[in-house]
């Protein structure tokens, strides 16, 4: 019975990310009531992007409003983006319409010039950070208020879910990647593993607080790699510097022409962009392919019809609802190569001393 309330509880949560893709695609179909032609590459990059309000699922036109925090020309100002989400200026700042700075937030002067002010609102992407943050929070913390409570007593339901994940990427990657140095390193890569995982999740739903596109963002990403870079640099020990800087091979491939440290410092970045390039484009491309099927619907009614239209619904919605269960599983994998990776990095940082 069990097992039939889970299956039912998720067919109705991909249900409600298949129809939010629909309305998402449904609001770019029609604005103030007329219909006008649908513009795919508009519908992706509005739903991928970043924005100042968080879409509501099924009504698009409606956004719970965030602070937006600027500098400009006159000082600090600080108020809620519902103020010029609608086109309206407000305090002498608005939406630009178009041009480089296209639904960012500008400074308007008296002859009408817009500029850029210093921009430190809280986005949709900033907003799902710190969201993702407070979800790897409270499991840890209520993870460890169970053991400090019970013991060694092994936890039950969700807590026992989250211990065995704990337990399989600490005990079955971590360790035996990094050896001795695991404890070490441990709360890091778990912290990243649950972290990447939680962002991953959140980035499926189209239901608040879900809904932005986080690992699909080539910056959240790249702070991710470069935190394990720092890690790297400044956890190598003596032995790890000697073979960027003097590697064990050949005195010609070291001098008078530096090769092999030029490709050893090379190396050093290849690698926290390895890590930023392989989350964006997995997380990104699932969400693409996802949102490509429901607009094929839009498209084929437009072209051919409303008959041509429906019977690409139903094999949209089926290939929607494959993708949206495989992008859930390589939510998982994604965030397990991130931590795999990092682990190997930064034991690859800590080499032993070679003897003889």
């Amino acid at each position: 019975m069990k097992k039939v309330v889970s299956a039912i509880i998720a067919l109705v949560i991909v249900g409600l990310m298949v129809l939010g893709y629909m309305g998402a695609a449904e609001h770019s179909h029609h604005e103030g009531g007329e219909a006008k032609a649908i513009d795919p590459k508009e519908v992706i990059f509005e739903h991928l992007g970043d924005a100042y309000g968080w879409e509501l699922p099924f009504n698009h036109s409606t956004r719970l409003p965030l602070p937006i925090i600027v500098k400009g020309t006159d000082g600090w100002h600080c108020f809620m983006s519902s103020r010029v989400t609608g086109g309206e200026t407000y305090d002498g700042f608005c939406l630009a319409k178009e041009g480089d700075n296209k639904g960012k937030v500008v400074q308007v002067a008296a002859d009408g010039t817009e500029t850029r002010p210093l921009d430190f609102s809280i986005t949709k992407n900033a907003a799902g950070i710190f969201i993702a943050a407070a979800i790897v929070l409270c499991m840890v913390l209520s993870l460890a208020k169970w053991y400090r409570r019970n013991g060694l007593k092994a936890p039950r339901r969700t807590l026992g879910m989250l211990e065995f994940v704990v337990d399989f990427v600490y005990t079955d990657t971590i360790r035996p990647i990094m050896g001795k140095d695991a404890p070490k390193y441990a709360p890091y890569l778990l912290t990243v593993f649950f972290f990447i995982l939680t962002m991953n999740l959140l980035g499926l739903m189209v239901i608040f607080p879900g809904g932005a596109n986080l690992t699909g963002n080539l910056a959240v990403t790249m702070v991710l790699a470069l935190c394990t870079f720092a890690v790297i640099t400044f956890t190598g020990n003596r032995e790890y510097w000697k073979e960027i800087f003097w590697p064990d091979v050949p005195i010609g491939l070291k001098c008078p022409v530096p090769m092999m440290p030029f490709i050893e410092i090379l190396g050093m970045f290849t690698k926290p962009v390895a890590l930023m390039i392989r989350l964006f484009a997995n997380m990104m491309g699932g969400h693409m392919v996802v949102l490509v099927l429901m607009l094929l619907i839009f498209i084929f009614t437009g072209l051919f019809g409303a008959v041509v239209g429906g019977a690409t619904a139903v094999f949209s919605m089926l290939f929607t609802l494959f993708m949206l269960a495989l992008d859930t599983l390589v939510s998982f994998i994604q965030a397990y190569v991130f931590t795999m990776l990092s682990a190997i990095f930064i034991s690859m940082a800590h080499p032993e001393h070679h003897h003889g």
